[in-house]
């Protein structure tokens, strides 16, 4: 990758709804409580988009964030990749959707679909775009309405969801600078353990379909958490190897939020104090490909990311996907 011109993020913005569910909110809706949610998982609330709010209208905010940090007008983007397993419909993409909106018209726009790993392996799209010379920038949105497909009877998977959206620029920067190394993997094998089974050419919508459910997450639970934590170890030593780079020297840790003992697991292989490790799973919930770059930019924000700091990426999810990135901030 070194061969090429340096490529980095060059702005960054998020955005999730108004509306917040909490832990005690759920309490009323299936059996379940504020204490067995937090000690199982470190989740304490999420936020709901709005009934007329789309996983479009929630990438629109983060871009509009993400083109003002940047410094960037809409017209200047030359290519938008929407990372969501929750498009607004199935085509036209939710990328194209956004486009219009934003009155990006130079942009080249498409979908990409990893589920929780999406963001970073749109984020290596993009820069591979960008590093050629084929595009000069790129827009790179996480977005999920997971609240959308959550089957909120189901205890076992409504406690663990929520909705939002987080977008990268993708551009050239100064030399020694931005992504060292990705590490992207898939594990098909386990495409059973986490999926929607309606809705596709397989099994179109009906009646039966949707009295039965099949619209909804369905997820397998206890494999699910044992493929997460073999997987977020191995994904981060592979990238940090590509990178040429030790655990130790890791300045930020920026993990897929989907459940504290799973980031705690991974804090533990890599030997990472919490001061470096960015958390919000407490207020965000599992938003998918919303995930990760939320946790970028609150981490932003709030002035823990510095100029010079190696920032870990690692996500995860259904697919059963991966995906890992070592950037020099």
């Amino acid at each position: 990758m070194n061969n090429l011109r340096p490529v980095g993020i060059i702005g960054t913005g998020k955005y999730v709804p108004e509306k917040i569910l909490s832990n005690r909110d759920l309490e009323k809706m299936v059996d379940t409580s504020d204490e067995w949610i937090v000690s199982m998982t470190g989740i304490r609330e999420r936020h709901i988009a709005a009934p007329n709010e789309a996983t479009s209208d929630l990438a629109y905010h983060a871009a509009v964030n993400a083109l003002k940090s940047a410094g960037m007008k809409a017209e200047d983007l030359e290519l938008i990749i929407v990372a969501t397993i929750t498009p607004d419909m199935f085509f036209p993409s939710t990328a194209c959707l956004l486009q219009d909106r934003l009155g990006a018209k130079k942009a080249a726009a498409f979908d990409l679909s990893a589920a929780c790993s999406g963001f970073v392996y749109g984020l290596a799209t993009a820069t591979n775009f960008v590093k050629t010379g084929m595009y000069n920038n790129a827009l790179v949105i996480g977005v999920d309405c997971l609240s959308r497909i959550t089957d909120y009877t189901d205890r076992n998977t409504c406690v663990l969801f929520g909705d939002g959206a987080g977008a990268a620029i993708v551009g050239e920067v100064p030399e020694g600078r931005g992504f060292q190394a990705f590490d992207l993997g898939a594990e098909g094998a386990g495409g059973a353990h986490l999926y929607i089974e309606a809705g596709g050419s397989r099994l179109p919508a009906s009646a039966e379909t949707i009295n039965t459910n099949k619209h909804y997450i369905y997820m397998n639970g206890r494999e699910v958490f044992k493929f997460a934590v073999r997987v977020m170890g191995s994904a981060t030593e592979a990238v940090l190897s590509k990178a040429g780079i030790d655990k130790k020297d890791i300045d930020l840790f920026v993990p897929h939020q989907a459940n504290i003992r799973i980031i705690k697991s991974a804090m533990e292989r890599l030997e990472l104090p919490e001061e470096k490790v960015v958390i919000n799973v407490d207020k965000y919930a599992n938003t998918s490909a919303a995930s990760v770059p939320l946790a970028l930019v609150e981490a932003q924000e709030s002035g823990r990311l510095k100029e010079g700091d190696k920032v870990l990426m690692v996500g995860f999810g259904g697919g059963l996907t991966w995906g890992s990135s070592v950037l020099i901030w």
